[in-house]
């Protein structure tokens, strides 16, 4: 099971990606993660990705292909993966494509969670990030029991740096003129799903959920653990 989750900064991508991982035990992916870790590396690496993060941009394509070629190459991701947040250019989802063509697979489903522009704004501007384990919370949708502590593990609750609203209005502008694109790039040979992300959390995955058993019917992979 190979997939792909798209949808504007704010639309729960992290979420339903965490939900389909423990339901079909397959690694959920974050560029966004994976971004973090190289910043706090303090390598020069991680200092160049961290230039383009905090004005609100685009790490580049090649960088990017590399740090996602590297970890669905890992043993965990041999039965498939979620990829959370990349491809994020058309020439992204290129070369995954030709990257996954030389091994005999590929993209097999990709989503795009829909929400308003006016959504992500306030979505993003009222996300809180556990400083330990990464799990997500909001303010008012998705609040912790404690407000400052998470509830899987206890770590300190964080505003990420680039979680602003003025940042956010900043990515959104990014987000429609190079990666929106992507979009079309998937409906084009029929693997875009569509999927109305402005509801419980809960019923956005029962939906995602459709489409993946479809998919494990049909194919016979991924199966639930």
């Amino acid at each position: 099971m190979r997939l792909v989750l798209l949808g504007l900064p704010g639309a729960g991508k992290g979420t339903q990606g965490d939900l389909i991982a423990q339901k079909y035990g397959i690694p959920h992916i974050s560029s966004g993660s994976l971004i973090r870790e190289a910043v706090a590396s303090g390598t020069p690496v991680g200092r160049e990705v961290d230039s383009y993060i905090r004005k609100g941009e685009l790490i580049p394509d090649g960088l990017a292909i590399e740090m996602i070629s590297e970890r669905i190459g890992r043993a965990d991701c041999s039965q498939g993966w979620i990829l959370d947040g990349f491809p994020r250019t058309v020439l992204q989802a290129i070369a995954l494509d030709q990257r996954l063509a030389q091994i005999d697979l590929d993209v097999q489903m990709a989503f795009d969670i829909r929400i308003t522009q006016e959504e992500a704004i306030e979505r993003i501007a009222k996300r809180r990030m556990c400083s330990k384990c990464g799990a997500v919370y909001h303010l008012e949708h998705y609040r912790s029991q404690n407000q400052n502590v998470c509830d899987n593990c206890g770590g300190e609750l964080y505003r990420r740096s680039d979680d602003t609203e003025e940042t956010a209005r900043t990515r959104l502008v990014v987000y429609m003129k190079q990666t929106h694109p992507v979009l079309h790039y998937y409906s084009m040979d029929g693997r875009l799903y569509s999927i109305n992300g402005q509801r419980p959390i809960a019923e956005v995955f029962a939906d995602l959920d459709y489409y993946l058993q479809r998919l494990v019917d049909a194919q016979g992979v991924g199966e639930a653990r």
